[in-house]
């Protein structure tokens, strides 16, 4: 494989003005869950991208310009010679980067290993990249039946006070809320979801996705296919810019407030509304908005695949 390389270099002072934006940005978004973690407290809506998806604030907050650009790397210390960023080994080495030393006199630039990465991680980028393409609205027909019933046959038949959100009420009663799953279809197609699903309700699914079956069952509507983007931008950094990363992280939050408010808990309490899926009013509104999140969903796809464009692994194996 021919090496790829940066396309512009930033100086040593764009580079901290970017990453100064870019930690600002990034803290802001987590402000309210670092505080409540401080506190010891919990929210069932808010705190989901930092428990179900295995990724700090201070992951989140580590500025990246993507692998098409390069800087100084006298960015990343203070004039004392201090680091200001935590990925760095006690060499001075920044994780996934490689230094590129220019002619005497001239400033080191620093940019993303990207040949280590494709090599290394060159299974885990087949895998995204072609799940990522074909999990594209112009690549796949969107399926917008499942109703959010995911949620829903997490608790079918579970004891009250038993469910994963211990903290929230059930809108319905126990029984009321498994009524709801046995006269629905369920037609989850995404693993992370259906792997949750109680055992009186996981035979019920029309589908049984596993991960060998991923790329071929993704649907581009499904809500956690769309937060998923979240997940896929932070295993592919350093390639993606950071602005990206953080779109993707705000895209999730917008559609875990639909999952949520769709589902059988009341989260009036923390002050959203209700999508009552099992009325035909709700099941429109939930419509609605499903298309609007995919929609975004599918800019934020694309603008990843075309940071990626002109990236390519050693042949990945299947998964």
């Amino acid at each position: 494989m021919t090496a790829p390389t940066h396309a512009r270099t930033l100086t040593a002072d764009e580079a901290a003005t970017a990453r100064r934006a870019h930690e600002e940005r990034a803290d802001a978004l987590t402000a309210a869950h670092r505080e409540r973690k401080r506190q010891g407290q919990k929210h069932a809506v808010e705190d989901f991208l930092f428990t179900y998806y295995p990724f700090s604030p201070a992951r989140l907050r580590r500025w990246h310009p993507g692998w098409r650009v390069g800087y100084e790397a006298a960015a990343d210390v203070d004039a004392e010679g201090r680091s200001l960023i935590a990925d760095v080994d006690a060499a001075g080495h920044r994780s996934w980067y490689v230094d590129i030393a220019g002619p005497e006199g001239a400033p080191t630039i620093r940019r993303a290993d990207v040949e280590r990465y494709l090599e290394e991680r060159a299974d885990a980028f087949g895998f995204m990249t072609r799940l990522l393409r074909a999990s594209s609205l112009t690549r796949r027909r969107p399926e917008f039946g499942c109703f959010g019933l995911h949620e829903w046959a997490m608790v079918h038949r579970v004891p009250e006070g038993a469910q994963r959100h211990e903290d929230l009420p059930l809108r319905l009663s126990p029984a009321e809320t498994d009524a709801v799953v046995e006269r629905e279809k369920l037609i989850c197609s995404h693993l992370d979801a259906f792997r949750f699903f109680t055992s009186s309700a996981a035979p019920r699914n029309a589908l049984e996705p596993t991960r060998a079956t991923q790329v071929d069952n993704d649907n581009p509507a499904c809500l956690h296919v769309g937060m998923d983007l979240y997940k896929w931008a932070m295993k592919l950094t350093p390639l993606l810019p950071s602005d990206l990363v953080l779109d993707c992280f705000e895209h999730a939050r917008a559609t875990r407030v639909l999952d949520m408010e769709a589902s059988p808990y009341d989260v009036r309490p923390l002050g959203y509304g209700v999508v009552p899926i099992e009325t035909p009013r709700g099941k429109a509104e939930y419509v609605r908005r499903q298309r609007e999140l995919a929609a975004g969903a599918d800019v934020l796809r694309e603008r990843i695949l075309a940071e990626l464009e002109g990236l390519e692994a050693s042949e990945p194996a299947e998964r």
